[in-house]
């Protein structure tokens, strides 16, 4: 789902110009169940790697289902040769005890074999589960940035949740159920032949049609089912959104509360009709079926007693028994049918997860790519680079045009220019988060697209405006960039970072818990623990992404103090808004609509008395 076509209508009188009902219809529009090939061997295909204990469980199952079917025929025995035998001398007791006792260590075999089945399909099932959520989260792991700005984050949630979680019953009990219903089915329906072909004829009769009724119930429930999921969807990025701590923030600036209160439970509302709409779907049908079963007994008895009319054989325990299997057929054929409504409903949800794994990551690597030559670490060049994002309209212009520019292992450079010129992106390709559209991006001389991934970023640390800090410890934030760090090395990373004897101020230093997102530290601490954690992965080449502007001029500062050591020994680029945290920098560019329109030094670009000097001229007369 598209972030922006999210969050259109979002706010104020458009949203007012959609009526409920095309609300609902582009809802059920949007949560049609995507189309998947071969969706039902690729769900098999995740049993694979269980052979050994569904074979185990087959093989309970067959067990367990023929010894349901025993009991009834020790019941005929029972009566025809243990209660009224046909000397008619009285009850056999000895024939009795032995049929009861063989019919007690029969339930008792079954119930234990029942727990035994339960325990390897409720294994299985739940493995599967497990390892298709970590699939999809590592899958998901694997796509590129651009995928993450046009979703929702919480519609990426409920993909990984709700859906997986959606289908976990079936992956639980449908083994099981379909094997063991199925065989019992199949055996009582022979059963009930060897006892009585004429009463079987009369207990079937109406199946077909009972067949027919529950595969169109089941396409009723899988269109609810996804439209379901779709409102699960918007209900998890309204939480993430909004209950986030600048989601909290931003309702509290503007007292927009009550606005969000009621967009959740409007969505609210349409989950519970939906959810009842999906319970309810099929109860009719269910409802049929049942008061179908409970009345064939009573038919088969007027049955029986037109076929003793007629001179048809039928003793009473032929009768008992007959109904008994028929008493046990209802259960099993009506979990045969529910399962069947189940897997029909679960298609929709296995399609979106199978949706999403069947995503390409548009930025991969290349069958034969290399790791980065040591010896040339530090060098970055553009050669032509053209690039524009892959949703941007075609007729729209790139973001860059042409850009090319050699950066030296050790030099500072700086990239500058007004908001929206394409700085933020060329920072972004060197790591390679987006793919240019033309035009080569060297690192240490290869091109960026020849290199292995995971190799290139080892090199490259960055440290962005936003700081993003999880809500742990001080020390878990920063050996996020080297988990094997030490103490020692975190203390050493703080202090080069300029902020240990902030740390240390804390009643509980390193151990702090800083908060979702680092809420409880100001905006230069969080920067300076970011500054931190790029020294314990010591890259060769460092990006600053206006990592200071979102400062007041006290922090900056402090955290440009840290930077300087920062950037000792290592190629550096940064992208500034404050011109003068540059000055220094051996190199600038400067960057407007997508092209370098100049570069030198701060004082070679300040005599030319071009764009940059006229840049710099405004910042000074507005900070004077």
């Amino acid at each position: 789902m598209n972030d922006r076509g999210g969050q259109s209508g979002r706010f104020g009188k458009p949203r007012t110009r959609i009526s409920a009902d095309d609300a609902e219809a582009q809802r059920a529009a949007n949560a049609a169940a995507p189309k998947i090939p071969d969706l039902l061997s690729r769900i098999g295909d995740l049993f694979k790697p269980h052979r050994t204990a569904l074979i185990l469980t087959i093989v309970l199952v067959l067990v367990g289902a023929a010894l349901t079917v025993l009991p009834p025929l020790l019941t005929q025995r029972a009566f025809d040769e243990g209660l009224f035998p046909v000397n008619g001398d009285g009850p056999n007791m000895p024939v009795l005890v032995e049929l009861v006792s063989l019919m007690v260590l029969l339930f008792i075999a079954s119930a234990a074999l029942g727990v035994w089945q339960t325990y390897l399909t409720a294994s299985v099932g739940n493995s599967v589960m497990g390892a298709l959520r970590v699939r999809l989260f590592s899958h998901l792991q694997r796509m590129e940035l651009g995928f993450f700005t046009r979703t929702k984050t919480g519609v990426i949630q409920s993909r990984l949740q709700n859906d997986v979680g959606g289908v976990a019953g079936v992956l639980t009990n449908t083994i099981s159920s379909v094997l063991g219903n199925t065989v019992t089915v199949a055996a009582a329906f022979v059963s009930m032949l060897v006892l009585s072909w004429q009463l079987t004829l009369v207990a079937v009769i109406l199946m077909p049609i009972l067949v027919i009724a529950q595969r169109r119930v089941g396409q009723v429930r899988a269109k609810i089912a996804a439209r379901t999921q779709e409102s699960l969807s918007e209900m998890t990025a309204i939480t993430q959104e909004t209950l986030s701590v600048s989601g909290i923030l931003l309702s509290k600036s503007f007292t927009r509360q009550n606005a969000e209160i009621e967009r959740y439970s409007s969505e609210n509302r349409t989950q519970i009709r939906l959810q009842v709409q999906q319970q309810m779907s099929g109860q009719w049908f269910f409802a049929m079926v049942q008061i179908f079963l409970a009345i064939i007994p009573a038919v088969v008895y007027l049955v029986a007693a037109w076929l003793i009319l007629q001179e048809v054989p039928v003793t009473a325990g032929t009768i008992v028994a007959f109904t008994t299997v028929q008493a046990r057929l209802m259960w099993p054929l009506l979990g045969l049918m529910r399962v069947a409504l189940d897997l029909q409903t679960s298609s929709a949800l296995f399609a979106r997860i199978f949706e999403y794994l069947d995503l390409k990551p548009s930025i991969s690597d290349k069958p034969g790519a290399t790791d980065v030559d040591p010896s040339r670490l530090g060098e970055v060049a553009f050669e032509e680079v053209l690039f524009r994002y892959p949703d941007t309209p075609d007729d729209a212009p790139a973001t860059l045009k042409g850009v090319s520019f050699r950066i030296e292992p050790g030099q500072f450079a700086a990239f500058v220019g007004p908001s929206g010129a394409g700085k933020t992106t060329i920072s972004y390709l060197i790591p390679r988060l987006h793919d240019v559209s033309g035009g080569r991006v060297l690192f240490a001389g290869d091109d960026v697209r020849d290199l292995r991934g995971e190799d290139l970023v080892r090199h490259i640390g960055i440290v962005s405006q936003e700081t993003y800090l999880f809500h742990a410890s001080i020390a878990e934030n920063l050996r996020y960039a080297n988990p094997e760090a030490t103490d020692a090395d975190l203390e050493r990373a703080a202090r080069a970072a300029n902020i240990h004897e902030t740390i240390a101020s804390f009643p509980d230093g390193y151990d702090t818990v800083v908060g979702e997102r680092g809420y409880r530290l100001s905006g230069g601490e969080k920067q300076r623990i970011a500054i931190a954690r790029v020294l314990l992965k010591d890259p060769a080449v460092l990006i600053l992404d206006e990592a200071t502007s979102a400062l007041d001029s006290i922090s900056e500062r402090v955290v440009q103090q840290a930077l300087e050591e920062a950037k000792r020994g290592r190629t550096t680029i940064a992208i500034a808004h404050r011109l003068s945290t540059i000055v220094d920098a051996d190199v600038v560019f400067v960057v407007d609509a997508g092209r370098i329109v100049e570069s030198g030094t701060h004082d070679e670009l300040l005599e030319r008395g071009g764009v940059y000097a006229r840049l710099y001229e405004q910042q000074a007369r507005l900070s004077a």
